[in-house]
């Protein structure tokens, strides 16, 4: 197999050579020092901080897989990438942007401030008050329908039923005080299309999943191959959305960090605090890292490192000559 590379570039990515960077990635990798757990919610301070796994699934559908890839974990931030594909299916890709937006904060993710200073309008939904109004935009008779509708959105880019941690949830939803006054403040300033408290609960629980690297990796080759799971064969969401939602993943997909990754490595990518990565090479394949030890932007070291270096490796960077 070969995945044919942009015009202008020479380079193949052969099933060999995705084998071999994906090896040399979790290898060079394993003992990379730094970072910590998340410890403000505390079932995911408790994760072993040694797991770590890579995995690659390609926009035909042949997986790759290295160490810890069978794993579960809190898909937590990553899940604002699948509630913002879902609402915009529903909404529009214009209406969306013109109700939660498409800019970077330059503030951290739970920043209040941010709202504060762009009149209570969210800039991105891949920060919480953007992921708070994504939730809401979903339409639903109440919780209970907005809740299915997202999980099934979930389960269909990772091509097989995921299911919720009620550990995760129930951690979560005993400290998410901040983000209930993020929702409170969106409905105070127009931004909220649902019951805040039900926006923020539905929002919780979306963050509460437990996925695998392999999952996570199927999920972003769902988006690589312009919105048809390439292990389901299934369309998950229309082709036209699909450069939206990498834009928003490229513009704050790593928080703070953002920039500094589309300027070194070069692909749209999302992370989570549960110590997930994904990183998306548009018409061939994603890439996908879990370690749980994270920087003080909340990004996974060891994912970083390794999904950076498979990118390289393979010369899959969109900002390449």
């Amino acid at each position: 197999m070969s995945l044919a590379a942009p015009p202008g570039r020479a380079r193949t990515t052969t099933t060999a050579a995705i084998a071999s960077a994906l090896k040399a990635a979790h290898t060079d990798n394993a003992t990379a020092l730094g970072g910590a757990n998340a410890s403000y919610i505390p079932v995911l301070a408790a994760v072993d901080p040694s797991l770590f796994g890579v995995a690659v699934v390609t926009a035909d559908g042949q997986v790759f897989e290295e160490g810890d890839t069978g794993a579960e974990f809190a898909i937590e931030s990553i899940s604002k990438v699948f509630t913002m594909a879902l609402a915009m299916e529903e909404v529009g890709a214009k209406a969306f942007h013109d109700k939660v937006g498409a800019d970077p904060t330059g503030l951290p993710f739970s920043s209040v401030i941010a709202l504060e200073l762009h009149g209570g309008k969210p800039l991105s939904p891949l920060v919480n008050a953007g992921a708070i109004c994504s939730t809401s935009l979903v339409a639903a008779a109440g919780a209970e329908q907005r809740w299915a509708k997202i999980l099934a959105t979930q389960s269909a880019f990772a091509g097989r039923p995921i299911a919720m941690s009620d550990e995760v949830n129930s951690s979560e939803q005993a400290t998410n005080f901040h983000n209930r006054a993020i929702a409170w403040l969106l409905r105070c300033s127009g931004f909220m299309y649902s019951d805040p408290m039900e926006a923020c609960d539905v929002y919780t629980r979306q963050c509460s999943t437990l996925i695998t690297t392999t999952d996570l990796a199927t999920m972003g080759a769902t988006l690589a191959n312009r919105g048809v799971n390439p292990l389901t064969s299934k369309r998950v969401i229309a082709t036209a959305n699909v450069p939206h939602i990498l834009a928003e993943m490229t513009m704050e997909g790593l928080y703070d960090s953002s920039g500094d990754w589309a300027y070194s490595v070069g692909l749209p990518a999302k992370s989570g605090v549960g110590g997930g990565l994904v990183a998306v090479a548009p018409g061939r394949l994603a890439i996908a890292a879990f370690s749980p030890r994270l920087d003080a932007a909340g990004n996974s070291v060891r994912g970083q490192l390794a999904v950076a270096q498979v990118t390289k490796q393979l010369g899959l960077g969109l900002y390449q000559a």
